[in-house]
């Protein structure tokens, strides 16, 4: 074949390449440019398979201007690939455009919600006694919740909580002493946990009173624990949350506590009740193992949502449940 049959080949092709390259509107039409003339069966290649018939001599020339035709080609293919790039950046931007002038879509600013507050509050005072955090289930047996508390089926304290039972036999828990029973059976004595979780009784609902209610228990069992020691963590417990204000202990009843008490403090110039407590009464420890000869122990609880309305002078405990966000954003 005659060389200046390859070397007519070759530049034709290089015009013909750059004239389509230059006109390719997109990247996939001149990605099909590209395998057409610089891929394995481009034309490129099926004319450089005649360089076999060429003189020796003939070759490196040929050699040569199919070099220069490939460096064309390849350097109008990543030219117009850069400007179709760009192109396409543009265009994506103008339809994309976005005013930073105007002003922004409002989203409330979201708050922690009073109970969650109080009960983290309260939960950094007892930490910070030395109280480990314990929970236990909603759904509780008659025997967590009642009997190992000191409570038989008999027992007419059984009156003082109206109690929310299923079908299977189980209830909802009344109270978070049952987490005290639960901890106690898993990890032996000494042990300080503060307790605290979601109680359901079949109250009927007012300004003071719901079906379900938050409460946090407190348990220290030791040995020599005594009356004066409770004394003073309530004491303390109560400065952090009140100030200081007067404090009194008054003689009460509960099954699982003896002697127990009531504790007020006085706030706003009356005697405001705000937990019950008392030493742990022996028969609570027989049922979970414990020796009442060799350990003594102590116990208190309260309501989540009591604290909450006194030191937020909240009228109506439903305000903590409504979701009203013109209530909630005062905290």
């Amino acid at each position: 074949m005659p060389t200046s049959s390859l070397e007519t080949q070759l530049t034709d092709l290089q015009k013909v390449a750059v004239v389509e390259i230059s006109g390719a509107d997109s990247l996939e039409a001149l990605e099909q440019l590209r395998v057409s003339y610089l891929g394995k069966k481009g034309e490129l290649s099926q004319i450089l398979k005649g360089m076999g018939k060429l003189e020796a001599g003939d070759r490196p020339r040929i050699g040569a201007v199919a070099n220069d035709v490939k460096e064309v080609v390849q350097h109008a293919l990543e030219q117009k690939k850069a400007d179709l790039q760009t192109a396409q950046i543009l265009a994506q931007l103008e339809s994309e455009t976005l005013d930073v002038t105007m002003p922004g879509v409002y989203l409330p600013q979201g708050r922690v919600h009073p109970l969650n507050s109080m009960t983290d509050r309260i939960l950094d005072t007892f930490v910070g006694l030395g109280y480990t955090v314990a929970d236990g289930p909603e759904m509780e047996t008659d025997y967590y919740n009642f009997e190992a508390l000191n409570t038989p089926p008999d027992h007419p304290a059984r009156d003082m909580q109206d109690t929310f039972y299923l079908p299977d036999g189980n209830l909802l828990r009344t109270h978070t002493s049952s987490v005290q029973i639960h901890y106690m059976e898993e990890n032996d004595p000494p042990i300080r946990i503060v307790a605290p979780g979601r109680c359901y009784r079949r109250d009927t609902e007012d300004a003071t009173h719901a079906a379900v209610f938050h409460q946090i228990e407190i348990l220290a069992i030791d040995e020599g624990l005594t009356f004066t020691d409770l004394k003073g963590t309530i004491k303390i417990f109560l400065e952090e949350m009140f100030g200081s204000v007067p404090i009194r202990f008054r003689a009460s009843y509960f099954p699982f506590t003896e002697p127990s008490a009531e504790v007020d403090v006085q706030w706003n110039g009356r005697w405001l009740e705000v937990l019950g407590c008392g030493m742990v009464d022996p028969n609570v420890l027989k049922a979970v193992g414990y020796d009442p000869e060799v350990y003594t122990g102590f116990a208190a609880g309260f309501g989540v949502e009591r604290f909450a309305m006194v030191l937020h002078q909240i009228d109506d405990i439903r305000r903590l449940y409504t979701s009203d966000l013109r209530f909630l954003r005062q905290f």
